[in-house]
C-alpha cells in the first residue's frame, strides 16, 4: 500500500469512528473519585491544623485504621475551649480543629458535577465540609484562597452518605459567610477540608467541648441531574 493510500485509509477510518460515536461517549462518568482514605499514602495528602497553632488546647489526628472489614480514615480528637496562660495570640474563639488537603497540582474541574457526597460514620457532631477555589473574589494582593462552606450532620454509630449540592456551599473568609450574591466556579478546584466547631453548628447536632471521631471511605463528585 502505498504512504498516500495509507493516509487516506487512517483519515477515513478515523471519520468512521467520529461518526459512530455516541452521545454517552462525550458525558464525563456520573461520579468521579477525589479521595479515598484505603491507604496509608492518603495521609499525605492532607495536614491538620487546629485553635492550638493559635494559643487553643484543641488537638486532632488523622490515621488509616484496618479494623477487619477494610481500611478506613479517622479523623478524631478533642476540642477544647481553653487557652493556654502563656498565649501570646489574642484570640477570641478557640474550640476547632479541621484537616485540610494539600493543594492539587493544578487544578480539579467538576464543572461537570453537582453534588459532593462524603461517605462517613460520625458522632452526632456537626461537621463543616470546605471547598477552597482560585482567588478571585477576594481582593487582589490577598494571598488565601477562597472557601466555600457548608454543614455536614454526621450520625452517630452508622455509616451515612452526606450529598451536598454545590449550591450549598456559601462563601466564607476566615469561617465567617461573606455577605455577597457569588457563585463558586468548579471548574477551578484547589483542595478540600473538613473540620469541626466546639460551638456553633445546627440546631440538633451535638456540640461543646470533649472529644471527636469521624471516619471517612471517601469523597466524591456526583452528577444527579
Amino acid at each position: 500500500m502505498s504512504r498516500f493510500r495509507a493516509l487516506w485509509q487512517a483519515s477515513l477510518n478515523a471519520t468512521k469512528k467520529a461518526l459512530t460515536w455516541n452521545v454517552e461517549d462525550l458525558i464525563p462518568p456520573s461520579e468521579k473519585s477525589i479521595f479515598n482514605f484505603n491507604s496509608k499514602e492518603e495521609l499525605k495528602r492532607w495536614h491538620l491544623y487546629s485553635d492550638s497553632e493559635f494559643g487553643g488546647l484543641s488537638s486532632a489526628s488523622l490515621e488509616i485504621n484496618d479494623a477487619g472489614n477494610g481500611r478506613k480514615g479517622i479523623f478524631s480528637g478533642r476540642l477544647s475551649l481553653d487557652v493556654a496562660e502563656d498565649s501570646k495570640w489574642n484570640i477570641k474563639r478557640s474550640g476547632f480543629c479541621g484537616m485540610r488537603s494539600k493543594k492539587f497540582d493544578g487544578f480539579i474541574d467538576l464543572d461537570a458535577y453537582d453534588t459532593i457526597a462524603l461517605k462517613l460514620k460520625g458522632d452526632g457532631r456537626c461537621y463543616i465540609s470546605t471547598i477552597y477555589t482560585e482567588n478571585w473574589v477576594n481582593s487582589p494582593g490577598q494571598q488565601e484562597d477562597n472557601s466555600w462552606q457548608a454543614f455536614v450532620i454526621v450520625p452517630k454509630d452508622n455509616w451515612y452518605i452526606a450529598k451536598i449540592p454545590l449550591a450549598r456551599y456559601l462563601p466564607t473568609w476566615r469561617g465567617n459567610v461573606i455577605d455577597v450574591d457569588l457563585e463558586m466556579n468548579p471548574s477551578r478546584i484547589l483542595g478540600m477540608s473538613l473540620s469541626v466547631n466546639a460551638e456553633g453548628g445546627v440546631p440538633g447536632a451535638k456540640s461543646g467541648p470533649g472529644d471527636f471521631r469521624v471516619e471517612l471511605e471517601w469523597i466524591k463528585a456526583l452528577r444527579t441531574e
